[in-house]
């Protein structure tokens, strides 16, 4: 079976003396008057496209977005993206992997997984000039790499989520909410690693120590759905990324998904998005 194509911090990205990798580049420098056209993938690193001036288009798992002055793109490892960012944007490309933010960091990670639940930010000029300080910051360090810079820039990225956090007006949570979204965040987390062996609700429940009852509202608070439905809308959603990725036959893609039953999986797809998975590879590619 193919895979979607992932790119991999190469080599070259690797620094020496980080745990981990971890990339900051001039975007005017990386462009060099060219537009930037990157076909679907999937990265292994969190990417974060941060532009001061911009324009362009820009999927991020099948939903579309117009690239503008002052907006931040974040991304996750594992989801699908295309891009088409025009010459003459300006701004910064960061790049880098969970083992450079958060190695044994539960804080690190509870701050990450809140700032990189939404994919786009777009800002006031006031409050952007807060962020591009802080970023000009890490490029200054990532450059010159004087003693000590790699903690500095990791307490610079922690300063970046949390002003990514207040555009997202999450500062307004109370320690109640942030609890629910972090066992949201558990459980989605546990869904992404297990869910083509395990379908289940009861699967997670017991990892995460939670009643069905008490995880059915957690999602349906945060995010409107049950938890069966969050974890029908990831098997969808990671469907239709191998249908219009890859040209891997239906019954290999319903196999890599946990389905035996070519039947099954064809019945549940078209049951949720009205297409048969043939039918939407050829009407969207």
């Amino acid at each position: 079976m193919k895979h979607i194509p992932i790119r991999y911090m190469s080599s070259a990205q690797k620094e020496p003396n980080l745990s981990g990798s971890f990339t900051i580049r001039n975007l005017k420098e990386l462009l060099d008057g060219k537009d930037m056209i990157q076909e679907l993938h999937r990265h292994d690193f969190f990417f974060i496209l941060a532009l001061d001036k911009g324009a362009g288009e820009h999927e991020i798992d099948f939903d579309d977005y117009n690239i503008c002055d002052r907006s931040v793109f974040v991304m996750r490892p594992g989801q699908v993206h295309q891009i088409k960012l025009h010459a003459g944007s300006t701004g910064y490309l960061i790049q880098f992997n969970t083992g450079f933010y958060y190695p044994e960091s539960q804080t690190s990670r509870q701050l990450i997984r809140r700032a990189s639940s939404t994919n786009l930010y777009q800002f006031e000029a006031a409050n952007f000039r807060k962020l591009q300080a802080v970023m000009d910051g890490m490029f200054e360090e990532y450059s010159e790499k004087r003693e000590k810079y790699q903690d500095v820039i990791k307490a610079k990225l922690k300063i970046f989520f949390i002003e990514l956090i207040r555009q997202n007006d999450d500062t307004t949570l109370n320690h109640t909410s942030i609890y629910k979204q972090e066992r949201l965040a558990d459980f989605m987390e546990l869904m992404e690693n297990h869910v083509s062996e395990q379908k289940q609700v009861s699967f997670y429940t017991a990892k995460l120590n939670l009643s069905a009852y008490q995880l059915n509202a957690i999602a349906k608070e945060i995010r409107g759905k049950t938890s069966s439905e969050l974890i029908s809308e990831y098997i969808l959603l990671e469907a239709k990324r191998y249908l219009l990725a890859t040209t891997n036959q239906i019954k290999e893609i319903a196999f890599h998904l946990g389905y035996d039953d070519v039947s099954y999986f064809i019945r549940f797809f078209k049951k949720h998005t009205g297409f048969s998975p043939e039918a939407f590879r050829d009407r969207f590619t």
